[in-house]
């Protein structure tokens, strides 16, 4: 479904993303209607002052650790960036699209925890569950079978759809650095396709390194978290670093697009920059500590990124700093640079 033309993709995302808004919705209103609890509802009192503290740490740090489910479920929303070649407009609708995503998505989600937390009977029950899916477990302790049944078919629907949305944007990265020559078999995968007129081959290489990826369901339950803090770091180390630049070392140099943050800029890319600094190190740490750690309970985040990490910072060293000049630059910025640079010129001799 990936490696359709561009128009298609659109739509199918639309249709995609007005599926997931509805059910995300209908759910928010479904649970606390139509739960089964008696009580229906936990006191605001528990709500707000009980630390379900599953951890080794205190109850301070388990705060802080809690936030990892929000790096690890908060992706996507980079996805306007990587395809604004293909969209008009892309100036505008870009950041603004990225802006709508992740403040949707994370209004959205705070409702949703919040129904949560105010339906769920025992958390022990939901995550020690035989399932092994705690939202599962959860729907099921709380609603009637056949609404929980019929919540968990809407949510495979919509990971489905979210799924094939981050595997356009993954192909679009893989596209965007084959087309540096960044990876090796550069010139397969910045191949564009001539029915399409979308990068196929990066598709399908993508697609099989997620094939790939999933076999490390295999391996266990920390193989897999290491995968998916991986997914957190690298996302919140590239997000930050140019960020950063901007907010701390370009500042009033920088020149800001038609659509953009104003006054908040600042503010927000400080703030942002700021929570991955704390965050980095606790997407590292393992659930318990001292005597009660094990090799099974492992956080091996730090070696399974920093290995890759460290060859990447070696090769750049050994061959890639000898050819690598940044990224290539496309026909039609070099056009605008020269068309800049003679007006500059022209007013330079009018002057004189």
């Amino acid at each position: 479904m990936s490696s359709m033309s561009t128009k298609w993709l659109a739509e199918l995302n639309s249709y995609g993303s007005t599926f997931n808004i509805i059910c995300l919705i209908l759910v928010i209103i479904a649970i606390p209607v139509g739960t089964s609890n008696v009580p229906r509802f936990n006191s605001s009192e528990y709500v707000w002052g009980t630390i379900h503290n599953r951890t080794s740490y205190p109850d301070w740090f388990a705060v802080m650790m809690s936030f990892l489910s929000v790096i690890w479920i908060m992706s996507g929303y980079d996805s306007p960036f990587h395809l604004s070649e293909e969209c008009s407009n892309a100036n505008i609708a870009s950041p603004r699209a990225i802006v709508m995503t992740s403040g949707i998505g994370g209004i959205m989600g705070w409702f949703l925890q919040l129904v949560v937390a105010y339906t769920v009977r025992d958390i022990d029950e939901v995550i020690d569950s035989e399932l092994g899916q705690p939202w599962a477990s959860y729907v099921f302790q709380v609603m009637p079978t056949k609404l929980a049944l019929a919540i968990l078919s809407g949510t495979v629907i919509c990971g489905f759809s979210m799924g094939q949305a981050c595997m356009i944007s993954a192909s679009r990265v893989a596209y965007a650095y084959s087309r540096d020559d960044c990876f090796p078999f550069s010139n397969i995968w910045k191949t564009i396709n001539p029915y399409t007129q979308t990068p196929v081959n990066a598709v399908w290489f993508n697609c099989v390194l997620g094939i790939l990826s999933t076999l490390l369901i295999f391996a266990g339950d920390v193989a897999m978290g290491a995968l998916f803090s991986i997914g957190g770091i690298s996302a919140l180390i590239a997000f930050s670093i140019p960020i950063a630049i901007r907010v701390l070392f370009v500042s009033q140099r920088f020149r800001a697009g038609p659509w953009n943050l104003g006054k908040y800029t600042a503010f927000i890319g400080i703030s942002g920059v700021s929570f991955v600094v704390i965050m980095l190190p606790i997407v590292c740490f393992p659930k318990v500590a001292g005597s009660e750690l094990t090799l099974a309970d492992m956080n091996w985040t730090c070696v399974v990124y920093g290995g890759p990490m460290a060859g990447i910072i070696l090769w750049w060293i050994i061959s890639a700093r000898k050819w690598f000049k940044g990224p290539k630059v496309n026909l039609e910025h070099a056009m605008l640079s020269e068309y800049e640079d003679q007006a500059t010129n022209n007013s330079t001799n009018s002057l004189i």
